[in-house]
């Protein structure tokens, strides 16, 4: 989706009603309630650019697949997405920097998931994806984040999947349980065939290797997102 054609976000913060603002919704309900490209306009600020904040806050997390494409992504880089100057971008690789930095701090409490909304506000970004990205959330003994890890991306299919591929990181870090994660670029998170098949052939290898498979979450487009646990699709 190019950048002038993101009509749903075609507003700019001055023109929204408050209690959509960003900053407002910040305020009000918290920063875990926002989304990813919400949290990202807020780092932004309108700038001088005529672009609305909102967009160029998705164009950015489209352009490098999510906050982990984000991350490692030059200040050049993000020079690139109109509306983004130098100035903004060096803003941005700092903050992120920093969260990288405190992802990696002795004794941080790290995320954990409890439930598969959890899992899912982990991954939301996936939902502007415009290829099918397969991923695994790595958890500990108490279900605490270890890591996501990122398995496959292009057309997946339950042929292509290797199953043992699917634990090579949860082994390598002493990981306790996964959730696999993929996106729809349909923006339709309904399952397939092939989901469930993966699924269901996850969740026997994770028996014989004593790691469970908790879930396998399919994120859509608009916040959209199924839980195949839920479902009871693979977990017979």
């Amino acid at each position: 989706m190019a950048l002038a054609e993101a009509t749903q976000y075609s507003l700019g913060v001055k023109e929204m009603l408050p209690e959509d603002r960003p900053r407002e919704r910040l305020l009000s309900l918290g920063a875990g309630a926002l989304a990813n490209h919400e949290l990202l306009a807020i780092l932004i600020g309108s700038g001088t650019s005529k672009l609305k904040v909102l967009q160029v806050a998705q164009e950015l997390l489209r352009l490098h697949q999510g906050l982990a494409g984000l991350a490692n992504a030059s200040v050049e880089d993000l020079c690139q997405v109109p509306g983004i100057g130098p100035v903004r971008a060096v803003e941005l690789k700092a903050c992120l920097e920093l969260g990288r930095r405190l992802l990696t701090s002795p004794g941080l409490d790290r995320p954990v998931v409890r439930s598969p909304a959890d899992a899912a506000n982990l991954v939301l970004d996936m939902g502007l994806l415009e290829q099918e990205h397969l991923r695994t959330l790595l958890l500990n003994t108490k279900n605490h984040v270890m890591g996501i890890h990122q398995l496959y991306q292009g057309s997946l299919n339950s042929s292509q999947v290797r199953v043992c591929e699917l634990f090579r990181e949860a082994i390598r870090q002493n990981s306790a349980a996964i959730i696999l994660v993929h996106n729809h670029p349909s923006g339709d998170p309904s399952p397939s065939r092939d989901d469930i098949q993966v699924t269901r052939e996850a969740v026997s290898a994770g028996k014989l290797l004593d790691i469970d498979v908790l879930d396998h979450l399919i994120i859509g487009r608009g916040d959209r997102w199924v839980s195949l646990k839920e479902r009871g699709l693979g977990f017979d």
